[in-house]
């Protein structure tokens, strides 16, 4: 399903096409960067088109577009992959090992599959840069926290999990089940389930042009 700001944009295209970008975010009040994501998931699902120095165009329809309405249906749970995951004490440096050993761009952080946080190569780099000793230094000194954390509930579908990937500019989401921890209605622990990528991503869009998901 389209959000209700997608749905705008597509009848704002269709009505005014071509249109720039710029021209859109003055429909709607907003910046240009703020469409970004918008854009890029219409436009993967072919309901638009980009031409340079022209904007964009209406080439679809919602309705019968069929391959828009396969990608839009694919629950994020069916297209993931085995997360990597650490203790919260192991260091800095047996997080990078890991890394590499399992040839992924981050590694999350946790107790018995309950998410404390996540690592990312960018934040070892960071870590190293700053003439830190990664043998004692603890990951959990270096990791996003759980609070922080951006992510994707296994119930919910590939195209938000790629909308938000592409929104905070991350390559790389964990899949989760919320759980309540009865301490109150703000207490909440993030069971890990698995990973998706944007490799993840690319490889479900391969799929579905190819016919091999229904």
């Amino acid at each position: 399903m389209l959000s209700e700001r997608q749905e705008t944009i597509l009848n704002i295209v269709k009505q005014h096409s071509p249109i720039t970008g710029e021209h859109i975010a003055g429909h709607l009040h907003v910046t240009r960067a703020a469409l970004r994501s918008d854009l890029a998931i219409l436009t993967m699902l072919g309901l638009i088109d980009a031409r340079p120095k022209l904007g964009y165009f209406f080439t679809g329809n919602k309705e019968k577009d069929l391959l828009s309405r396969l990608i839009a249906n694919i629950l994020v749970d069916t297209s993931l992959s085995q997360p990597v995951v650490v203790g919260e004490h192991t260091s800095a440096y047996d997080a990078v090992i890991a890394m590499f050993t399992e040839d992924v761009g981050t590694v999350f952080v946790g107790t018995d599959s309950i998410l404390a946080g996540v690592v990312s190569r960018k934040d070892l780099l960071k870590a190293a840069m700053g003439n830190n000793d990664l043998r004692s230094l603890p990951v959990r000194m270096v990791m996003t926290p759980v609070s922080k954390l951006i992510y994707v509930e296994s119930g919910e579908t590939a195209l938000v999990a790629a909308q938000r990937m592409i929104e905070y500019e991350i390559d790389c989401l964990p899949v989760v089940s919320v759980k309540t921890t009865g301490e109150g209605v703000d207490k909440k622990e993030l069971q890990i389930i698995g990973r998706i990528s944007k490799t993840n991503i690319t490889h479900l869009f391969v799929e579905c042009g190819m016919g091999r998901r229904s």
